[in-house]
């Protein structure tokens, strides 16, 4: 994609534990993974953001690009998001390189932007939202709902995360993108969840 990219560079902190996907809002899904290619005839994605990677800083304005785990988003790893909208339906795309090969990573687009600590990117953005918190049920929590981004490296460690939707974002609402380390699970009280989360790019959708 030729959007966004984000490097990550320099030594970094880990910074108030690492988060699991289920954090407040953190929505499911019931269906697998959002690996699946976007529609044929969807616009080419647009740039969204464009940043290296640092660690978070202990106070004031956040980096727009934040890694909270070096040992599974090595430094030197790069991540890159954007979008297209058309008729009402959503294109999200990540592309992703340097990470560790042939690993699974969830990725989601969260509805706040990367703070100093993994949980601060708040819940999955959700076009309609789960009345409860954290939001763990399939009908919410799905790839139908919410946008889910996983994939799986090749053998150098890239890839790319594909998710198309029947809706557009509200403004001003989905501000970041979140590396999980695992896939999104689709289990009954589980959904939506991806395990902590290891990276964040700052994003406003």
């Amino acid at each position: 994609m030729r959007a966004t990219v984000a490097t990550l560079v320099g030594a970094v902190l880990l910074t108030g534990g690492l988060a699991a996907c289920s954090a407040p809002s953190e929505a499911p899904s019931t269906a697998p993974s959002s690996e699946a290619p976007a529609s044929s005839g969807a616009p080419a994605v647009k740039p969204v953001a464009e940043t290296d990677v640092v660690a978070p800083v202990a106070s004031g304005d956040q980096p727009k690009g934040i890694t909270y785990d070096v040992a599974r988003i090595p430094v030197g790893a790069r991540l890159s998001t954007g979008s297209s909208v058309s008729n009402g339906r959503t294109t999200v795309e990540l592309e992703v390189s340097g990470l560790l090969p042939n690993t699974k990573y969830g990725s989601h687009v969260h509805t706040k932007p990367c703070g100093a600590k993994p949980a601060d990117s708040g819940p999955h953005y959700q076009h309609e939202k789960d009345p409860v918190s954290p939001s763990v049920d399939p009908a919410f929590a799905n790839a139908r709902n919410e946008i889910w981004l996983d994939f799986t490296t090749d053998a150098q460690g890239a890839a790319t995360g594909t998710a198309t939707v029947e809706w557009e974002f509200r403004k001003g609402e989905a501000n970041s993108v979140v590396v999980h380390a695992a896939h999104t699970s689709t289990e009954h009280g589980k959904a939506g969840t991806a395990g902590d989360r290891l990276a964040c790019l700052t994003a406003a959708f």
